[in-house]
């Protein structure tokens, strides 16, 4: 038994009564890299002096795939949330179809996407890698589950992602495969993480439902690391989600399951 992976958790969603900078850094001292949000929310003075390893950060903070306005405020936050990445050693930098508002609905909810917004995402995420070479920098396109946390949003599937993503084929731009989400929206988890594993730069966890860590919910998250470590997988995971009780205990149940 090993620990294969590059584990990581969300410091948003952990110790919420604590400043972000004590739980980056109680989550180094427990072994874990750092998963962060939104940038503006925080002191970035305070987090470099923590000492913690930021795995991945939201990587804009507007926009959208789909239309030239959209894409033109993505590409401009993007490349500003460039330049926090790098003060803080951010490996990833997050994107989604749309910007997320209150409660991780869309900012620009779609009923239907039509193969034009397919093809205007493809050239945005086109854009993006052009502006992450300049920069030195690795975007990731998340996953979202449509059916409980967020309706409307384009490409939130699984599927959808790893269709734009593999289209575009840049090692600058990944997957971060959202395996939460995916359970609801999809299900067929061992197979999904096979067919998207050379475009993902990180798998993300949380148990279905109820969004805490593993052992809470219905998936086998020890049989899906195994199989993960199986396909030769040894990138970061990371585990967006909440404790059901003490956060220290839920991260090491998290860590027992990829224990393999």
């Amino acid at each position: 038994m090993g620990q294969p992976f590059q584990l990581a958790a969300c410091a948003e969603m952990l110790w919420r009564d604590r400043p972000i900078e004590w739980r980056a850094a109680r989550l180094k001292e427990m072994g874990f890299q750092v998963g962060l949000w939104n940038w503006p929310d925080h002191d970035l003075a305070k987090l470099e002096r923590s000492g913690a390893t930021f795995s991945i950060m939201n990587g804009y903070l507007r926009g959208r795939l789909t239309d030239d306005e959209g894409a033109a405020e993505l590409i401009k936050t993007a490349r500003e949330t460039a330049q926090v990445g790098k003060r803080l050693g951010v490996a990833r930098l997050n994107l989604h179809g749309t910007g997320l508002g209150e409660g991780g609905l869309p900012v620009t909810p779609v009923e239907l996407v039509t193969g034009a917004m397919w093809l205007k995402a493809r050239d945005t995420l086109g854009r993006v890698v052009d502006m992450a070479d300049e920069e030195g920098v690795v975007f990731t396109l998340e996953n979202l589950n449509l059916p409980v946390d967020h309706p409307g949003v384009p490409f939130g599937r699984a599927e959808d992602t790893l269709a734009l993503v593999s289209s575009v084929n840049h090692q600058r731009l990944r997957l971060n495969l959202d395996l939460y989400h995916a359970q609801i929206g999809e299900g067929n988890l061992i197979e999904l993480c096979r067919s998207s594993l050379p475009w993902v730069g990180e798998i993300q966890v949380a148990d279905v439902p109820g969004r805490k860590e593993p052992g809470t919910g219905e998936v086998n998250w020890h049989g899906i690391a195994r199989a993960l470590k199986a396909m030769g997988y040894s990138g970061p995971v990371g585990m967006e989600a909440f404790a059901s009780g003490e956060p220290e205990a839920a991260l090491e149940a998290f860590r027992n399951a990829f224990t393999v």
